[in-house]
C-alpha cells in the first residue's frame, strides 16, 4: 500500500519529476506503512487480542503481550509524526524500530533452533519483515541523504 501511495504522489507531481521527489514519496509513505500503521495495528493486536497473538507466535499469553502491545504505540506514534516529519524524525523511527526488529529477529532465530518454534507469527512473514524493513528504511535514508547532497551541490554551484 505504501508503495502505492507512493506512486500516486510522485506522479501528481508536476513535470518534471525528480529523484528527489521520488526518494521523499517513498521515504513518506514506507514510515506511515511500515512504522505508523503496522505498528498501531501491533498495539491492537497485542493489546486487545493478545491470546491470539501469543498462539499465532508460538508462546504463552503472558502480560508481556500488553507491555509489547503499548511499545508498538510509542512505535507507531513515531511513525506517524514521521510521516511528515524531517530527516531526524525519520532516521528516529526507522532506528529505534530496527532495533527493535533486529533483535526480534535473533529471538526468532533462537526459538528456531532451540525450541523448534516453527509456528508462522515467529518463522513465517514476521521474520522475513524483521529483516526487510531496516534493511528498506536504513536504504531509504541513505537514498534520501544522498539526493540532498547532490541537491545542496547544485544549489551551491
Amino acid at each position: 500500500m505504501g508503495l502505492i501511495a507512493s506512486a500516486i504522489v510522485y506522479l501528481a507531481k508536476p513535470a518534471p519529476r525528480t529523484r528527489a521527489q521520488l526518494v521523499e514519496a517513498l521515504l513518506s509513505y514506507f514510515v506511515l506503512f511500515a512504522i505508523g500503521i503496522t505498528y498501531f495495528y501491533n498495539f491492537v493486536m497485542h493489546v486487545f487480542f493478545g491470546e491470539m497473538s501469543a498462539r499465532f507466535i508460538g508462546w504463552a499469553d503472558t502480560p508481556f503481550q500488553t507491555e509489547l502491545g503499548f511499545a508498538s504505540l510509542g512505535f507507531a506514534a513515531v511513525g506517524f509524526l514521521a510521516f511528515r516529519g524531517d530527516r531526524s524524525m525519520r532516521v528516529a523511527a526507522i532506528v529505534g524500530v530496527s532495533f527493535f526488529l533486529l533483535g526480534a529477529a535473533g529471538v526468532h532465530i533462537y526459538e528456531m533452533i532451540t525450541a523448534h518454534n516453527f509456528a508462522p507469527g515467529n518463522a513465517g512473514i514476521i521474520f522475513w519483515t524483521d529483516i526487510l524493513v531496516p534493511a528498506i528504511g536504513f536504504v531509504l535514508l541513505y537514498l534520501q541523504a544522498r539526493t540532498q547532497s547532490k541537491n545542496a551541490a547544485i544549489t551551491a554551484a
